[in-house]
């Protein structure tokens, strides 16, 4: 194995007084945001990632002049990215460029309708208009609703640690309130009657492995979220936003040490203090005061802190939860433009709730499907060679844990039987393409150390959310935290960020230094 470490310069810790070594482990959003934060604060931050290149799922493959995001593309609430350079009295504008989506996302059934899902109200309105009259009103309630939920769920609870149970009883009167045990597609269809629409605004959770018809309608915010600050695409791809994550890294003086993967950290206890020795190989081991994991949470606990009797125990219950699901993207480059896209296109199937059943719940690979088309060069044209276009596609799949699908086996042909589905939309499409790959649960599984091959970890259920949810920080565990997915307050952009945030909040008061 080679060690590829990149350091930046040594700041001084601005008289914080601060002497400790923390440890991130995975260069995910999560973890990057966790760096930042442990690097500002003070801490002398070493960033472990097991791949070549940072980002963990949001990697980029390149050939031939065409540019992939392997992961996130939707990106939104950027104050919180801006928050991250904030910190150090820098400009998110001076390390990468966010580019406005609009529309946010292109919405088209198979039986023809078609909804331009906008950020403006007035645009919006109309686009509902136009598809249902009757229910205009009631779109208008839903998202006062939505904007109920948002200032409840993401401005006061979203990026604060759920630590004990009465932090969950305090929470507990609002989102009772809020009717939280209803799921957002029940929720939504209390509101609108229309099923075109009730599908468009209930498919949001599904971005974050949640099944809207499970889903708690607290996540019902996000539809409120894109409302307030739209939805932006990275200039250069979501991977030059990594880039910038990382230069920001090691402009603070923090190491970033790439193609590392941590085979197992240990314990140290001397006294009151729990010391974190991290393992890899080809490397001598490593003390650490703080570890902070944005890998798996399953993996974490099974792997990295095997024989740690508090690990084996979380793992157990961790394996008694719910998991989101899968998914199967298909990446590839066409020879011709298709300029009459849009960025963001969700392509839904001849079933809703059937389909969702069988994705969550089946044990077999569903026939039919539905489908969000990524198109990144209709906003910016350099993520392929001239004349070309870049694209995913990805279609949501049960995980591995529910169907014992042979992804080697199938996975060509599930690809062919995808463009042939695109065609109508894309004309001369299977004809046109170049550049052709995928990605599988069973490489989620490999690739990333995902329980099940979960594409989004521990699903967001009411009964998985908040204080239920595994913590930021680990209650038996001294100096484990944990960020990304599978912890408070979930998956996404905006989601993974805000762990960073309450996890090292959670941080801060536990060594008495200033705040992240």
């Amino acid at each position: 194995m080679s060690l590829a470490t990149v350091a930046g310069p040594r700041l001084p810790r601005s008289g914080t007084g601060l002497h400790k070594r923390a440890a991130v482990i995975g260069s995910g959003f999560g973890g990057l945001a966790a760096a930042i934060r442990l690097q500002s604060m003070g801490f002398e931050t070493v960033c472990y990632e097991a791949h070549d290149q940072p980002g963990g799922r949001a990697a980029v493959y390149e050939d031939g002049g065409y540019i992939f995001d392997a992961g996130p593309t939707v990106i939104t609430a950027p104050h919180c990215l801006e928050e991250l350079f904030a910190l150090s009295g820098r400009r998110l504008a001076d390390y990468v460029r966010l580019l406005p989506v609009t529309p946010l996302y292109r919405l088209q059934w198979s039986d023809g309708v078609a909804f331009d899902y906008v950020a403006d109200e007035a645009g919006l309105i109309e686009q509902v208009r136009r598809v249902s009259p009757k229910d205009v009103d009631g779109y208008r309630r839903f998202a006062d609703y939505s904007r109920q939920v948002f200032q409840k769920g993401y401005e006061e609870l979203g990026a604060v640690p759920f630590l004990h149970f009465t932090d969950m009883l305090r929470a507990a009167p609002h989102l009772a309130r809020l009717r939280a045990d209803r799921s957002v597609y029940a929720t939504v269809s209390r509101f609108v009657k229309d099923e075109h629409l009730r599908q468009a605004f209930s498919f949001h959770p599904l971005l974050v492995g949640g099944n809207p018809l499970e889903t708690s309608s607290i996540y019902t915010l996000i539809h409120w979220i894109e409302r307030k600050w739209g939805v932006f695409f990275p200039e250069g791809g979501t991977g030059a936003l990594v880039r910038g994550l990382v230069r920001l890294f090691q402009d603070l003086g923090g190491t970033l040490r790439l193609d590392t993967p941590v085979d197992r950290v240990t314990l140290e206890t001397a006294g009151d203090a729990t010391r974190h020795v991290i393992h890899v190989a080809g490397g001598p081991p490593e003390a650490f005061d703080v570890v902070v994991s944005n890998a798996d949470v399953h993996h974490t606990y099974s792997r990295l802190y095997r024989g740690v009797a508090a690990a084996g125990r979380r793992q157990r219950r961790l394996e008694r939860m719910a998991w989101s699901m899968s998914l199967f993207v298909l990446y590839f480059g066409t020879n011709r433009r298709y300029p009459h896209l849009a960025h963001h296109t969700i392509l839904f199937g001849p079933r809703f709730q059937g389909l969702l059943r069988d994705v969550f719940h089946g044990h077999r690979l569903p026939e039919d499907f539905s489908l969000y088309l990524h198109a990144p060069t209709i906003t910016d044209p350099g993520m392929a060679p001239p004349g070309g276009e870049s694209f995913y596609v990805l279609s949501p799949v049960p995980h591995l844990g529910n169907a014992a699908i042979d992804w080697e086996a199938v996975a060509t042909s599930y690809g062919d039987a995808i463009l042939a589905s695109l065609e109508p939309h894309l004309p001369g499409l299977r004809d046109a393409v170049v550049i052709r790959r995928h990605c599988t649960p069973a490489d989620f599984a490999s690739r990333f150390n995902a329980h099940h091959g979960s594409a989004f970890s521990v699903a967001p259920t009411l009964m998985q959310s908040a204080y239920l949810r595994p913590h930021n920080r680990d209650p038996d565990i001294p100096g484990l935290y944990l960020v990304g997915a599978g912890t408070h307050p979930g998956a996404g952009v905006p989601g993974v960020v805000n762990s960073a945030k309450a996890t090292c909040d959670t941080i801060a008061a536990d060594f008495h230094v200033v705040g992240s």
